[in-house]
């Protein structure tokens, strides 16, 4: 589920779909935090924390992959804020939904990877920056953590048997 889900966005990219896969891919940390609790619920503090944890890439060098993390972490927290005024803790309905609906998507072969070409307008680029780093966080948090931590993988049986 979580592979299909990160492959949409990344479609969604490709597709230069810049508003539906900022969507997409700022679910991401409410789904991660979700999904390691076992009650399902995420807060905007919780969200937080993760996107300090994932979205900063522990030993790699930032100017080589073209991104900084730095603005990338505050506009993500500045998103969640914004969503999440309203809620301080409760269960991402919405944001589950979508992930539980990839669980009878077949993931279909992309072919050749290509560079995408980047965005010619600036708030386009930001876009795509955020999401590729919100995307590649969420790889290394299900890579290093997620895969390995039952309550995860009890939350994703339990989406995956639910109508």
């Amino acid at each position: 589920m979580v592979a299909s889900y990160l492959t949409d966005v990344e479609k969604l990219l490709e597709a230069q779909r810049w508003d539906a896969a900022l969507c997409e891919a700022c679910d991401l940390p409410r789904i991660a935090v979700a999904l390691t609790d076992p009650t399902l619920q995420s807060s905007g503090e919780q969200q937080k924390t993760w996107c300090e944890q994932w979205i900063r890439p522990e030993g790699e060098d930032e100017s080589a992959v073209g991104l900084d993390s730095e603005r990338v972490y505050r506009a993500v927290c500045s998103h969640i804020e914004q969503q999440d005024a309203a809620a301080p803790k409760s269960i991402p309905a919405r944001a589950l939904r979508r992930l539980r609906l990839r669980r009878h998507v077949r993931t279909t072969p992309r072919g050749f990877w290509h560079e995408p070409h980047p965005p010619a307008d600036a708030e386009a680029s930001e876009s795509a920056q955020i999401c590729t780093a919100l995307i590649e966080a969420a790889r290394r948090w299900y890579a290093r953590s997620a895969c390995h931590d039952t309550i995860v993988q009890a939350n994703l049986a339990r989406l995956a048997v639910l109508r």
